[in-house]
Formats: structure tokens, sequence, C-alpha cells
């Protein structure tokens, strides 16, 4: 049922799959190659790849067409200056912005946080901390600055890779004075605290080797169902 695929799953698809290093930086993007990888047509393969050229993980080279992109280590280190200017704001408008239901989500993650780092489940701690800076992010009630931080965060991912670190309980400490502050509607203090937090987290960021060999003509369809909610 190809056409029942949108663009959107699509494109979700491929830039899991270029964040997770499966479609490795430099690989070749054949439409006809990625449509039967995927289980589509080329249109949506092609609306997708449109889309992720224009968010950076895709490049157009000449007589090779499109390309998983090469980031540079400057755009890198780039990345993670943007996100010490623009997380904190997201925290300082949260504290304005945020509903009931988002300081209820965030406290949950926080109990939760605090729990796994005790018992030490370091594959739950990373998936609950996306959580905790999703739900900030969509706290500070601003569709636009949202979806920049959420596209910060999969390019972090894609280009890092976080060390497991001795003070993971000390950094769910910090997520849960931020979300105090957070809940007080103190901006300053949210913003300050988030700051704080960041520039503690980057010694544990190390540059993603890129991968030895390119997988992009892979015809083994991958099921996009993942990517449709």
């Amino acid at each position: 049922m190809r056409g029942h695929i949108s663009a959107h799953a699509v494109c979700t698809a491929i830039r899991d799959d270029i964040v997770s290093g499966v479609l490795a930086p430099g690989s070749r993007l054949i439409e006809d190659i990625l449509a039967a990888r995927y289980g589509v047509s080329r249109v949506p393969v092609r609306e997708a790849l449109r889309t992720l050229q224009s968010e950076g993980f895709v490049t157009t080279r000449h007589h090779a067409g499109a390309c998983v992109a090469e980031p540079t280590e400057q755009e890198a280190t780039d990345l993670l200056d943007i996100r010490a200017l623009l997380e904190p704001m997201g925290a300082a408008r949260a504290a304005v912005r945020r509903s009931s239901a988002h300081l209820k989500v965030l406290r949950g993650l926080v109990r939760l946080g605090r729990e796994r780092a005790r018992h030490g489940h370091p594959a739950d701690l990373r998936q609950l901390d996306g959580w905790f800076h999703e739900t900030l992010a969509q706290a500070a009630g601003s569709p636009s600055l949202t979806a920049l931080l959420t596209q910060l965060r999969r390019k972090i991912e894609w280009m890092y890779v976080v060390e497991p670190t001795a003070r993971v309980g000390d950094a769910w400490d910090e997520h849960g004075a931020v979300l105090d502050a957070v809940a007080r509607g103190d901006a300053e203090r949210a913003r300050a605290l988030m700051a704080a937090h960041i520039e503690r987290s980057l010694p544990v960021h190390r540059l993603r080797r890129p991968a030895a060999a390119a997988v992009s003509d892979s015809k083994q369809p991958v099921n996009t169902a993942r990517a449709r909610n």
C-alpha cells in the first residue's frame, strides 16, 4: 500500500536512519533504492529528501545527487553553542507559559529519572532525558522554538556520543531544580539553571567517527509504521 505512507512518515524514517548511523555520512541516497527500502513510491522519498536537505541532514552533490551530509567538526561545535543559547531561553519561556499538564509530565519524568539513576539504568535514563527536554521545549508555548530545539537535539544525537558519567544523579537533580523554577514561574532562575546544566554536560559529549561503509543501497524493506504517529 505504497500510496498511503506520507512524505512526513518517510522523512521521519530516513532521518531516524541517518541519526542512528544506518545511513552513514557521505552515503548516496538514491530515490529508487530508498523507495524500495521503505516500501513507498519515489514521490514521498523526493519530498522527504528536500525536507531533510533544508534541515541539514542531506546535501546534494554534482553528479552524485542526494547524499547524507558530512558535518564538519566546526558545525558540530556550533550545535552545542546554539543549544547553550536556545535551551535556557526555552526554560525561561516555559516558566511563564507552562500548563498544569506540562508540570505533571515533567514531575513524573524527574521522579522516574531519579529512581533509575539510583538503580543504574543508563538506557532508560537516556530516553527519559530526551523526554524531559522535549516536554520542557513544548512547555515554552512556541511551536517555532519547539521545532528548533527538537531538530537541534536530533542533530546533536547524530553527531555526538554522550559518554556514561558518574554524575548522572546530579544531572537529574539539576533537572529537578529547573522544574522547580518553572513551576514557580521564575523565568530568570529557570534560564540560569538550564544554562548551568548544559555547561556541565559539555565534557561528556564526544564526536562520533564516520561509519566505515555506506548502506544506503540496501533493498531490504523497512517498516515505516514507527514514523506514522
